[in-house]
């Protein structure tokens, strides 16, 4: 079975994976009617896809009810996402820089956006110099 933090999902898995994210468990055809271009698609598509995200370790079989299997996901948003954010920087030699000059330009990143950013690397640098014995302050 693949590792949670190297499954690849294509755009149409991301959808699928977005409804059980939303709806937390659910069958094949509550999937279907929460993706939003499911007027489209088959429910033997949707079930091509959910069977096919269960080979890949992103998604088990709960239970069975009747004839429809119950779906959980078995991998979070940020798994997933960490993934199609570190393929699209690949894309750009791994450097964030013209993903984020694009943003700015675009009024997609503003100075908060930046702040936050400062603060989580600053929190992160703190972590990593933290010895491994030190108790994690209170949140």
């Amino acid at each position: 079975m693949t590792q949670k933090n190297q499954i690849k999902l294509s755009p149409l898995e991301l959808k699928a994976m977005e409804a059980l994210w939303k709806l937390g468990r659910a069958s094949i055809r509550e999937i279907l009617e929460q993706i939003p271009v499911s007027k489209t698609l088959a429910y033997t598509t949707v079930q091509t896809l959910v069977f096919r995200l269960e080979a890949k370790g992103a998604v088990r079989k709960l239970r069975k009810i009747g004839n429809a299997y119950v779906f959980v996901p078995v991998i979070t948003r940020r798994q997933a996402y960490r993934r199609l954010v570190s393929d699209f920087l690949e894309l750009f030699s791994g450097s964030p820089l013209p993903v984020m000059s694009h943003l700015a330009d675009t009024g997609k990143l503003t100075l908060d956006d930046l702040r936050d950013l400062e603060r989580i690397l600053k929190e992160r640098k703190t972590r990593r110099k933290e010895p491994a014995t030190a108790d994690p302050e209170p949140e």
